[in-house]
């Protein structure tokens, strides 16, 4: 079963010499998901996931940012092209994190 956290966000660059894109998961949603599902991150807070906006959907990973207190999701270029998904454009999007409970049961 899997847990569905949706939210809306706007998308934004990181300033460095990589050319990252992120939507940053409100704080709330950060909390929740991460008091539900916290076991699972492995190394720098990383946390499988399902990500949905729009009509694109993808298997990734969000990232707990210490400094902001809040997950980050990277947004691929393939999915800012398909969603005509602009620096500062805010979207809806969903995430979707297995549940403990059946990670555990299949092991």
């Amino acid at each position: 079963m899997l847990s569905a956290y949706p939210f809306k966000s706007k998308l934004w660059k990181h300033r460095g010499p990589a050319a990252w894109y992120f939507v940053t998961l409100p704080k709330s949603t950060s909390s929740q998901i991460r008091k539900s599902h916290g076991r699972s991150e492995e190394g720098w807070g990383r946390l499988k996931v399902a990500a949905t906006v729009g009509d694109s959907s993808w298997a990734t990973a969000i990232w707990f940012d210490t400094k902001r207190d809040r997950y980050l999701l990277p947004i691929k270029a393939s999915v800012r092209k398909s969603e005509d998904w602009q620096v500062g454009d805010s979207r809806r999007v969903i995430i979707k994190v297995e549940n403990e409970d059946r990670r555990i049961s299949r092991l």
